[in-house]
């Protein structure tokens, strides 16, 4: 018997997986926000760190589709580590470039644009890649490992903070490099075993008009989302879900920059409680079992309670606000682990690239749009008002898509996994 038939979750490829995301993880933890210090520090303005952010987005707009479907046809295991291995020399190459004191914010913008490239690759076959390694019956309890260890690589951000103060940006960006490194190795030791669908895909494979079979994969790829009902309203939720996100990233830390003294350590403490609340929901989904007929009413709650609670807990006390902080992120795995473990075990292997790839896009493209109108807002609008106004625009769209569809997509949360 196979290990994928064990039920075993903890099999020897699943644990490097973990082992290697993990490393890196936490490695770019470290260098994402150091690096956006290093942006506020040097051009002083919020609207310049908006376009910091949405540089590194903007890729992630047409390279998921694309990489998508050449994806389905292709060894995700083998692209996973290849682009580790490439972003190990650029971290290490940005590392001594701007060890010299050297910066330039056009040609960070350029830098940052090739990193979200590669970013957008690695996100669409690192969650294509991930569920084959799962074991019947443990998806649940593997996107909760997945929570946790995403959730606690934020720890790295107040030691990337003091680092950053005492010797600047790039033994970070090394140490960065460093990890993509180790991580890459440790990939490259998992069996290659899992990519059946490669096989499958082949029988459909048009050698001599390789172009025109992206763009029909492409196309088949956004026929299969559309013709499902269920997995329209969550992807179209989760794209709204991401443009409000987008806009509390940008506004969110040059917010308490500017409203109190050493803001950024206050930011790290008040909004550094959800990330306390995730590793304690997380750790609560692994131990826990959630019936499933009761999933979709636990995630659409969630996805209520966590907009009031984000758009108001800048209006409280710093001790309230944090409590705030806590339980939405305690509340927020609890949305991921659903939505995620019950939307791969539903797509089939073959399609997970496109879907994947699809998903990511509509949120990149909605991470842009939050992104850029915050940035313009906060120009002319308190910060808070901005935030609250696109959460409570989100709450709207939590009815509008997800609780109109319920039957459709309870049929795909409720399911044991």
């Amino acid at each position: 018997m196979s290990e994928k038939e064990t039920g075993t979750l903890w099999t020897r490829d699943f644990t490097i997986i973990t082992a290697g995301s993990a490393v890196s993880m936490f490695g770019n933890a470290m260098s994402g926000f150091a690096m956006s210090l290093m942006v506020l520090d040097y051009t002083e303005s919020t609207l310049l760190y908006a376009v910091y952010l949405a540089v590194f987005t903007i890729p992630q707009i047409i390279v998921p589709i694309i990489s998508g479907a050449v994806l389905d046809r292709f060894s995700r295991r083998r692209t996973i580590y290849t682009l580790d291995f490439l972003s190990s020399i650029l971290y290490l190459i940005a590392a001594f470039i701007l060890a010299g004191g050297w910066f330039s914010f056009p040609v960070f913008a350029l830098y940052v644009f090739l990193i979200g490239t590669i970013h957008s690759i690695y996100l669409v076959a690192y969650s294509s890649f991930y569920p084959l390694l799962i074991t019947k019956g443990n998806y649940s309890k593997a996107y909760s490992v997945s929570s946790v260890l995403e959730t606690m690589s934020a720890i790295m951000v107040p030691v990337a903070t003091f680092v950053y103060k005492q010797v600047g940006i790039s033994p970070l960006l090394a140490a960065n490099a460093l990890c993509f490194f180790l991580a890459a190795v440790m990939e490259t030791r998992i069996a290659d075993k899992y990519e059946n669908y490669v096989e499958l895909q082949k029988k459909t494979e048009d050698k001599e008009h390789k172009g025109r079979m992206v763009l029909r994969d492409i196309r088949e790829g956004f026929d299969y989302l559309t013709g499902n009902k269920g997995l329209t309203a969550i992807v179209s939720y989760f794209t709204v879900s991401a443009m409000v996100y987008g806009a509390t990233n940008v506004l969110t830390l040059p917010w308490f920059r500017a409203s109190f003294e050493n803001g950024e350590y206050i930011f790290m403490v008040v909004v550094g409680m959800a990330v306390v609340g995730r590793a304690v929901g997380g750790a609560l989904h692994y131990r826990m079992r959630i019936p499933p007929e009761k999933k979709f009413r636990i995630a659409f709650f969630v996805y209520i309670v966590t907009a009031i609670l984000e758009g108001t807990y800048l209006y409280l006390s710093l001790p309230l606000g944090a409590l705030f902080c806590f339980m939405s992120g305690i509340l927020g795995v609890t949305s991921y682990t659903i939505r995620v473990s019950a939307t791969q075990a539903y797509v089939p292997d073959e399609k997970k690239g496109r879907f994947n790839g699809a998903f990511n896009m509509l949120n990149t493209c909605g991470s842009l749009a939050g992104e850029l109108t915050a940035g313009w807002l906060a120009l002319m609008i308190s910060p808070r008002l901005v935030i609250s106004g696109y959460m409570a625009f989100c709450l709207l769209s939590a009815f509008v898509f997800i609780w109109t569809r319920r039957r459709e997509v309870a049929a795909i949360y409720n399911v044991e996994q």
